[in-house]
């Protein structure tokens, strides 16, 4: 038997081998690409490169090989693919993306929609980024206020996209991907809720509790405190702050904001009552231009991928390549594809950076329905 410090020599002889024909290999590569180049061909040929993979896993016999071979070859033509990809934005031949750069949002005659009643967090969130929020309305639902910016009725539209505790607002998700708006900011508020009741009422009297689903969902601890309490979804804090008013029954509370109680004259039964304390929810600013700022550091996308192993491992694989930080993933499911998502995806960098422009230029070309969502 060899002993190890030969069995070692032996591997970086063959590694030596191994680097070499990769350099010849990304060489031959380089010559592909100028030929794509000068012909208008396509970098990415996935019949191509299926055809490959089927006959370079035909050489081999051992199963455990033959998987890893597959996976060698697949890993070789995605670096060969990057480095195209790389050349055709030096040569400039790259599809541009269809954002333009300003120097700072539009902030003149603008108006602005939020869902909810007076008093609701989207508002807050308003109020902090715009400060001037002289010009805006609030409408009943997400989808209206979608609809407000599509339709040219308002210029900036805020929504709720995740809370600390809860999570995603799902819906919203689903929005962004299904009208034809773009995030150009956020602002990140910190929610502390409060228990609302009528002029007079005792937490003793109460029997129904109403607000947001994502709001019952962060005082979820305080609520299995009390158990005989029914809950009810409304569409917004404010809106359930605002029907306990109305209803003027000393059963009812709604769960919102200290700001409610004052607006809608309620008494505070309780306060501080979510799970997390360090509870805060971001909120996106939308509009219905393609801008984002010069300063704008964080990119959000989504895509669809085919539903067979390692198209999202490929498709990460861009932002490591490119060396670009990605720092959130979420994925929601295709309604009309059982079992099959769609991802979405925040990273670092700004659209005019040369390796955002190759990582997206690369997973457009390899995703299905991939859609940038707005730099900001």
């Amino acid at each position: 038997m060899k002993d190890l410090k030969e069995i070692r020599a032996e591997i970086d002889s063959v590694d030596k081998e191994l680097v070499s024909l990769y350099e010849k290999r990304m060489a031959l590569t380089e010559q592909v690409a100028d030929y794509k180049l000068s012909t208008g061909k396509k970098v990415f040929d996935k019949a191509r490169e299926e055809e490959k993979l089927e006959k370079v896993t035909s050489m081999v016999d051992d199963p455990f090989l033959k998987r890893g071979t597959r996976e060698l070859f697949e890993h070789l033509m995605s670096m060969s693919r990057k480095r195209q990809y790389q050349k055709l934005a030096e040569k400039g031949i790259m599809e541009p993306i269809p954002f333009e750069e300003v120097a700072a949002l539009p902030d003149k005659n603008i108006r602005i929609v939020y869902q909810g009643e007076e008093g609701a967090y989207s508002q807050m969130a308003m109020q902090q980024f715009f400060h001037d929020t002289t010009n805006s309305y609030h409408v009943q639902t997400w989808r209206d206020a979608m609809e407000a910016i599509a339709k040219g009725e308002a210029d900036y539209a805020v929504l709720p996209i995740e809370n600390s505790s809860a999570g995603i607002v799902s819906e919203n998700y689903d929005l962004l991907v299904e009208y034809d708006n773009c995030i150009v900011g956020e602002q990140i508020i910190p929610i502390d809720h409060c228990l609302l009741g009528t002029k007079g009422s005792k937490l003793s009297d109460i029997e129904q509790v109403y607000s947001h689903p994502q709001a019952l969902m962060q005082c979820g601890r305080y609520l299995d405190e009390h158990r005989n309490w029914e809950k009810h979804s409304f569409k917004n804090t404010a809106m359930a702050a605002k029907k306990v008013k109305e209803d003027g029954l000393l059963r009812q509370a709604a769960i919102a904001s200290r700001l409610t109680a004052d607006i809608y004259r309620l008494d505070i039964l309780d306060e501080h009552i979510q799970d997390n304390s360090n509870n805060c929810t971001k909120f996106v600013i939308v509009t219905g231009r393609k801008i984002f700022l010069k300063n704008a550091g964080k990119i959000s996308i989504c895509f669809e991928i085919p539903h067979e192993s390692g198209s999202l491992y490929h498709m990460l694989s861009h932002f490591i390549f490119n060396d670009l930080n990605m720092n959130k993933i979420e994925s929601r499911p295709l309604g009309e594809r059982n079992w099959e998502y769609r991802f979405f995806i925040d990273f670092e960098g700004n659209l005019n950076e040369s390796a955002v422009k190759n990582a997206l230029h690369g997973i457009k070309e390899e995703a299905e329905n991939f859609k940038i969502l707005g730099n900001y």
